[in-house]
């Protein structure tokens, strides 16, 4: 992800990244492990996950942070330390939409193959590279 968007998520939601460059707790000093498509998708989730925080129990408020963000085989993955179940809720969706959102361009995707690696892309980004892939 680009700089500007990673200092977005990171001021917006200080919270979220309290162990990033803690190796042994989080993976996010690698920093954010997808493409920019994806950023509205992140805040989004960011931020439903903070109002799930603010309204909710203490203790999970507490022990809360992102432990890594990537892609893999073409979805997004949203590792969190502890969570309620509508936080996880939260996640499993933004995940779901991850299969249908170009992780380039933030356009209608489609998942798509090139060599044995899946993405997320929209014909556009494709091109002539990436084939539709067959579940």
């Amino acid at each position: 992800m680009n700089e500007e968007n990673t200092k977005k998520l990171i001021e917006n939601f200080p919270n979220f990244w309290k162990h990033a460059e803690n190796l042994k707790a989080s993976l996010m000093a690698f920093g954010f492990e997808v493409e920019d498509g994806w950023f509205p998708l992140l805040y989004k989730l960011c931020k439903d996950i903070q109002v799930e925080l603010d309204g909710g129990d203490e203790k999970i408020k507490e022990y809360f942070y992102v432990v890594q963000v990537k892609e893999k085989f073409a979805g997004l993955r949203f590792y969190v330390s502890s969570a309620s179940k509508e936080i996880f809720a939260l996640i499993t969706e933004a995940e779901r939409k991850s299969y249908e959102t170009c992780e380039k361009c933030g356009a209608s995707g489609t998942v798509k193959i090139r060599g044995g690696w899946y993405k997320t892309l929209c014909q556009a980004c494709a091109g002539d590279e990436w084939k539709d892939a067959k579940w």
